[in-house]
């Protein structure tokens, strides 16, 4: 499943990322991207879009499989794609042209 639709997703890992070992990296104040996402999520949640257990079940599970070379706090926008794309709410396409303006915006910056 490393190809296809979901590779989107898989290219927006930066080489340079590593996966977190140590406590210190894990147990930090989240970025204000991370809060926005989790209160994404908990939208989702409340208007029946993507229930915030199911979430955390397809977090651990592709988690630690498909995308365990993503950092810990990024699983959970991938997870998040992965499944509203698995459930057509967005295409791969659209996804790619979303994160490419917003990749624009950045190095206008």
């Amino acid at each position: 499943m490393t190809s296809g639709p979901y590779e989107v997703l898989l290219s927006a890992l930066d080489p340079a990322a590593r996966r977190e070992s140590a406590l210190p990296e894990l147990d930090r104040a989240p970025d204000p991207w991370e809060s926005s996402m989790q209160a994404t999520c908990e939208c989702l949640s409340w208007r029946g879009a993507l229930d915030n257990l199911e979430r955390r079940h397809a977090e651990d599970a592709l988690g630690e499989t498909i995308y365990q070379d993503f950092p810990v706090r990024s699983r959970s926008v991938v997870v998040t794609a992965h499944t509203l794309m698995e459930r057509g709410v967005i295409t791969p396409e659209e996804l790619r042209a979303r994160m490419d303006a917003v990749r624009e915006r950045l190095h206008r910056q």
